[in-house]
């Protein structure tokens, strides 16, 4: 099975509730026999026909049709903000599907091909692999608050660069969780590459600097540097969290050449708050969204791409190794209206 067609199927929560308000909203005043609309200009919708028609859904003849006004972009506004779209992207993004169209009456099946095309355009810019850079070791560290599948995420990247042939350390720098350590180890065990560990209550920095002598030593492409994601009290963190990056730095100058953060897409509008924390306690690169197959609330990804810009590396839609891909803006905007 694609990855797409994974996003697909395990965004349903998701999908199901833009979709499904999609269509309730064209149909609230939609007449009982909407008469057939004009076709579409290019700029309204794309070509209905052929592969085209095929991939994105084209509309039927009889379909509900309700005229695009002031009323109706209000509810599509409401909606989009219900689901974690966000205020200031939801304005932004029913101000553009209106541009041109006022007045014109349209589809669910349009109104969600307009819908995806606004998302893919926010979100084009930030579908951004992990970089890799030619630096050995590249030193990639990864924060987030506790649960967030930090410790999942680590060990499913560790895994995927081995098998394309990387030489991979893993630091279990989050020594006050002794479940983190064990999993990492486990996962570690399953790709092949080593986990740096220390004993519970250990020093983190100390641990990371151990961890990047060997990696340095053994030749590695990689160093993935685990941490504690206790956010009650965020000065401890931040110490914490410098120390690590001053200790690495005695090493290595330029590292940590990546600071990913994972973030919990369950956690809907608070992974926003979230990413304005951690890009205060350390320099973040790039967002790893977990738990997509979990939530309804999908749409927050969208909210932080518009907000912050940052780069989205990596999407996961379940526990299996290969239920975490790089980020598409298309399929994932595809996925999240609902269009096949």
């Amino acid at each position: 099975m694609s990855f797409f067609s994974k996003l697909r199927e395990r965004l349903t929560r998701s999908s199901t509730k833009i979709g499904q308000g999609l269509d309730d909203l064209v149909a609230e005043d939609a007449p009982a026999h909407s008469p057939p609309a004009t076709a579409p200009t290019p700029e309204a919708a794309p070509q209905q026909s052929g592969l085209i028609g095929r991939l994105f859904g084209a509309a039927t003849p009889d379909e509900p049709r309700r005229a695009l006004d002031d009323a109706m972009l209000e509810d599509l506004e409401d909606m989009l903000i219900q689901s974690d779209i966000g205020v200031d992207t939801a304005l932004r993004v029913t101000a553009n599907i209106a541009e041109g169209r006022m007045g014109r009456r349209i589809s669910a099946t349009e109104l969600k091909q307009l819908l995806a095309a606004e998302i893919e355009r926010i979100m084009t810019p930030v579908a951004r692999p992990l970089p890799l850079f030619p630096k050995k070791p590249q030193v990639v560290l990864v924060v987030g608050v506790n649960g967030s599948g930090k410790t999942t995420t680590i060990g499913k990247l560790a895994s995927q660069f081995r098998a394309a042939g990387k030489n991979v350390v893993i630091a279990a720098g989050d020594t006050f969780r002794a479940a983190a350590v064990e999993q990492l180890q486990v996962w570690g065990q399953r790709a092949g590459v080593p986990v740096m560990t220390a004993p519970e209550g250990s020093d983190p920095a100390s641990l990371a600097y151990d961890a990047l002598a060997r990696a340095e030593a053994e030749g590695a492409d990689l160093l993935m540097i685990d941490t504690a994601g206790r956010l009650q009290n965020r000065a401890d963190l931040m110490e914490e969290l410098a120390k690590i990056v001053r200790v690495i730095r005695k090493r290595d100058p330029e590292a940590p050449h990546n600071t990913l953060l994972v973030l919990d897409a369950t956690t809907g509008q608070n992974a926003i708050s979230q990413v304005e924390t951690f890009q205060k306690l350390a320099d973040v690169s790039g967002l790893v969204m977990t738990k997509l197959d979990g939530t309804a609330r999908g749409g927050v990804l969208v909210a932080l791409a518009d907000k912050f810009g940052l780069p989205i590396h990596a999407i996961g839609v379940g526990e299996q190794i290969d239920d975490l891909d790089a980020f598409d803006a298309g399929d994932f905007a595809r996925a999240l209206v609902g269009l096949e």
